[in-house]
């Protein structure tokens, strides 16, 4: 705090020590610790309030259940297929059933392309969120906002999915959730409900990290477009 050294000289000083300063410090410090509180929340949350509500708990194992627009289907136990063997998914993205023997690399890896169905869903059931983008429906910086949740975030992977039919997708074990904002504070919501949540999928404890002879994240197996043949694997695996 500054003093006013134009302050006259004939003002009467005070008998007593002057504590407005240090009160005034105090408040200071007290909104200081509130901004830097207020900063580190995830990403997308208005308050500390709102971020614990989507924080899986004894009494609330699965909060993303109260996430606006979520989908859910009961996935069992799943089978492995070996590549190149399709699956014929439900859902497209799908977030369930029957995948690959590998999973893809999901340690908050953003791929530039778009990879194999059948290996991101293996992530799932390891408890990753699996975040996907039209890339014709969004921009650079949009990307760029998405990969900020993801980058270096463990139990986390982004890549493109062509024909998404909106902006954004976001898969978990069982769980989906389309939007058409990259900016929507669901996805953060989401991420903090499902990733890592041992209520929600079938694996906990299983590694996201890449195993020798897997799947390699420098060079994934690529995405296939078109529709399975009559010799894909059911999506439950029978």
């Amino acid at each position: 705090m500054t003093n006013d050294r134009s302050e006259p000289q004939s003002r009467p000083k005070p008998s007593g020590p002057r504590r407005l300063p240090w009160l005034v410090a105090a408040a200071v410090a007290v909104v200081g610790v509130v901004a830097v509180g207020a900063y580190v929340l995830p990403a997308g949350s208005d308050d500390a309030g709102e971020a614990h509500d989507f924080a899986p708990s004894a009494d609330n194992p699965d909060p993303s259940l109260a996430i606006e627009g979520i989908v859910t289907v009961d996935y069992g136990p799943a089978d492995h297929v070996q590549a190149p063997q399709r699956v014929a998914y439900d859902q497209s993205p799908p977030f369930g059933g029957a995948h690959d023997q590998y999973w893809a690399t999901c340690t908050g890896v953003v791929y530039p392309e778009a990879i194999r169905t059948e290996n991101a869903v293996h992530s799932l059931e390891h408890g990753a969120v699996w975040v996907t983008y039209d890339p014709d429906r969004v921009s650079a910086d949009d990307i760029s906002a998405l990969a900020a949740h993801v980058d270096g975030e463990p139990y986390t992977l982004m890549s493109p999915y062509p024909g998404l039919g909106s902006a954004v997708s976001l898969q978990s074990w069982g769980h989906q959730l389309r939007l058409d904002d990259v900016h929507d504070q669901r996805i953060a919501d989401f991420l903090i409900a499902l990733r890592q949540n041992p209520n929600t999928y079938p694996e906990p404890g299983a590694t996201c990290s890449t195993v020798p002879g897997g799947f390699d994240p420098a060079d994934p197996p690529p995405f296939d477009p078109t529709e399975p043949g009559p010799d894909a694997v059911p999506v439950n695996g029978k």
